[in-house]
Order: C-alpha cells, then sequence, then structure tokens
C-alpha cells in the first residue's frame, strides 16, 4: 500500500516505512504534474481549435454578408434602371397615345363605311333585279 505525503508531518512509526512512503510520493507527484502539463497542453490545443473554428466562422459570416451586400447593390442597379425604362416607356405611351387614339377613330369609320358598302351592294342587287323584271316585260 502506498501512502501519500500531503505536506503535514505524520509521526513515523519506522524509517523503513517513511521512506516507503517518501518513494511511492515522488514518482506518483512527478505523474501528476506530467499528466497536469500535458492535460492543459492538450485543453490549450483545444480550446485554440475552438477558438480558431469559431473566428473562421466569424470571417466566412463576414464575407457572406459583404457579398449579400454587393449583391444588394447590384439589385439596386437593376431595380433604377428599369424604374428609368418604365419612365421612358411611359413617356414613349403618352406621346403615341393621340396617333392610337386617331387610329381608333379611323376604325369606326372604316366600320361605318364597311356596313354602307354592304348597304349599297344589297340596294343595287335589288335595283338589278327591278331592271331584269322590267326587262322582261
Amino acid at each position: 500500500a502506498f501512502h501519500c505525503f500531503l505536506g503535514r508531518e505524520e509521526p513515523a512509526r519506522d524509517d523503513a516505512a517513511v521512506e516507503t512512503a517518501e518513494e511511492a510520493k515522488e514518482p506518483a507527484e512527478a505523474d501528476i504534474t506530467e499528466l497536469c502539463r500535458d492535460m492543459f497542453s492538450k485543453m490549450a490545443t483545444y480550446l485554440t481549435g475552438e477558438l480558431t473554428a469559431t473566428s473562421e466562422d466569424y470571417k466566412l459570416l463576414e464575407n457572406m454578408n459583404k457579398l449579400t451586400s454587393l449583391k444588394y447593390l447590384e439589385m439596386k442597379d437593376i431595380a433604377i434602371n428599369i424604374s428609368r425604362n418604365l419612365k421612358d416607356l411611359n413617356q414613349k405611351y403618352a406621346g403615341l397615345q393621340p396617333y392610337l387614339d386617331q387610329i381608333n377613330v379611323i376604325e369606326e369609320q372604316v366600320a361605318a363605311l364597311e356596313q354602307a358598302a354592304y348597304k349599297l351592294d344589297a340596294y343595287s342587287k335589288k335595283l338589278e333585279a327591278k331592271y331584269k323584271k322590267l326587262e322582261k316585260r
């Protein structure tokens, strides 16, 4: 059985027991110290890795935010160009509106002339039929 020496002196029963306790204590303390150093080194490596990963995540988010901002600026420029083109089209349409109104009036007049032509054709056919009847007599 090993005895740990904790810094307080216990009454020694015999010198052989004290030597055994001291011999058991020194390698155990050295092992614990080495294990602690190893643990702290590995913890430091782990925490450094975690912090590096977090830092990289934030850098990635920053880059994504920058790219998103650039995309939104491009979309804003496109929207401004579309708005400008729509205004130009509306102005051109407003300039064409009188001509479109004239086309509508002409179309109505052509439809009226077409109806008159049909009536005239029907009337001329009636006249032709009357003329043929009179000619036969």
